[in-house]
């Protein structure tokens, strides 16, 4: 599934294996986030409509680049990358960005991302287990556990998507 808009949603099948499973619900919760964004203009994106809470549309697209990249990439393939906004001084840069910040440029990484996770896990075992010593936290991770790891992780913010949205501009839905 490539990520399209909420009018071209695919929910995924009923049926499948567990690895299609797994893929079809992670990528329908890729393009609900994608949904969530559409048709808002750059102000509307940048919007934290709900105080004291930082979040917001172009916050939750830069968390999501980030939290592809770090279990896809850095946890099950080892590799070290630079930070892309979180750093260890603001752990939340994610979600504090400048003027010259875009939602096209967040996006461009998000999509970049998620193309990059698909090819880190194409052709993997869903038993596929991360080295511990490969990254800081130590702990080995199977590619089942980050599947489902990052379908929680989107159904949650896309939650958070839900509420912003609607204080946006009034538009709610599944």
């Amino acid at each position: 599934m490539t990520l399209t808009s909420g009018s071209h949603r695919t929910g995924p099948s009923t049926s499948a294996d567990e690895r299609a499973m797994l893929e079809g619900w992670l990528d329908y919760h890729r393009a609900t986030l994608a949904w969530k964004c559409e048709g808002l203009a750059e102000e509307e994106l940048r919007r934290r409509p709900l105080p004291p809470s930082e979040l917001s549309l172009l916050g939750l697209v830069r968390h999501m680049a980030e939290v592809e990249r770090y279990w896809f990439r850095e946890i099950m393939l080892g590799e070290d990358l630079p930070d892309l906004y979180s750093t260890r001084e603001d752990r939340d840069g994610d979600f504090h960005f400048s003027a010259e910040d875009t939602f096209a440029e967040a996006e461009r990484v998000w999509r970049t991302e998620v193309e990059r996770a698909r090819e880190a896990a194409a052709g993997s075992s869903l038993d596929l287990v991360s080295k511990p010593e490969s990254h800081h936290r130590g702990t080995a991770y199977s590619l089942r556990w980050v599947y489902t790891h990052m379908i929680e992780e989107y159904a949650r913010h896309n939650g958070h998507a839900d509420l912003l949205r609607e204080q946006i501009d009034g538009a709610a839905g599944v």
